[in-house]
């Protein structure tokens, strides 16, 4: 299938500003996304939130888009009907008019750039190899992609195929030189990958590349109350993508007693004590190291 129909969301979250600032950058100027066998369209994700200088308003926007919630009537906060009013622009999720979704973050985790995929299957193969290709820094993400598309509840979800640009570490509410030019080199190489495809003018891609697919998350230590009683450990703190061992030092108590992972297996850390994460208690997400195959 070629992508005729694609969408770059901006603003997703309203405190991450470097989307809404390239689209004020591409708006001035669409031939930087300009290609010539596909439409490129720009939308603000959540321009209410970007306003008030927050992430959300009443609920995170990028955790509405399942099928079950796009149907429900009765959800009336200001995302649940934003997310609604997306899905008429760019889906509806389930006969998208929009064959591919990049949906632009940042996070306060030292995760470089990263390229986070919801699904699986041959495309996203070939992206993946294309971006590591072109961007060896990138990361390959591979987040709950066993679930069907219509249980995921990201922004990019709305389309036949779509990713989640993530870069990082940039605080909230701020704009960062190499966040922003990390930002716009991976969109620019997804979208020549996006045109090179509809051609059927790939290069010679790897036969395979490293990945990384999403495990499970773990919560802050907490008292019987639910109250913070540690925090990540300075050992694991800015080690996004690396080594966590069992029995390596993982969080710290405030009186000063380690808390060491206590997993039987090796894995490996992704949004370390992201700070949009807090009003969870998300110390960290956990991932295996994995090899997809390009075929």
């Amino acid at each position: 299938m070629s992508i005729k129909q694609l969408a770059i969301v901006c603003g997703t979250h309203g405190n991450e500003i470097t989307g809404v600032y390239l689209m004020k950058k591409w708006q001035k100027n669409s031939q930087l996304i300009t290609r010539d066998t596909f439409q490129t369209k720009l939308v603000q994700g959540n321009p209410k939130a970007y306003e008030v200088n927050r992430r959300y308003v009443d609920q995170d926007l990028n955790r509405q888009f399942s099928k079950a919630s796009l149907a429900n009537e009765s959800l009336s906060g200001y995302e649940e009907l934003r997310a609604k009013v997306l899905n008429q622009i760019i889906g509806p999720k389930s006969d998208p008019k929009t064959d591919f979704v990049i949906d632009l973050h940042t996070t306060t985790s030292n995760m470089g750039p990263t390229l986070l995929m919801p699904q699986r299957g041959r495309f996203y193969n070939f992206l993946a190899a294309y971006v590591k290709q072109q961007m060896p820094d990138v990361t390959v993400f591979c987040d709950e992609d066993h679930k069907h598309n219509d249980e995921h509840h990201m922004v990019c979800t709305m389309g036949k195929y779509g990713v989640v640009v993530e870069v990082g570490p940039v605080p909230q509410s701020v704009l960062r030189h190499d966040v922003f030019e990390q930002s716009e080199a991976l969109t620019q190489v997804i979208l020549d990958f996006v045109d090179l495809y509809n051609q059927d003018k790939l290069p010679e891609l790897p036969a395979s590349i490293e990945a990384f697919r999403f495990l499970k998350s773990l919560k802050l230590p907490l008292n019987e109350a639910g109250e913070r009683i540690g925090m990540v450990h300075k050992n694991v703190q800015d080690k996004d993508f690396k080594q966590l061992n069992p029995g390596d030092p993982l969080f710290i108590t405030f009186d000063g007693d380690v808390i060491p992972y206590d997993g039987d297996t090796t894995v490996y850390t992704a949004f370390v004590n992201e700070a949009a994460y807090y009003d969870n208690n998300l110390a960290t997400s956990l991932m295996e190291k994995i090899t997809l195959e390009i075929k």
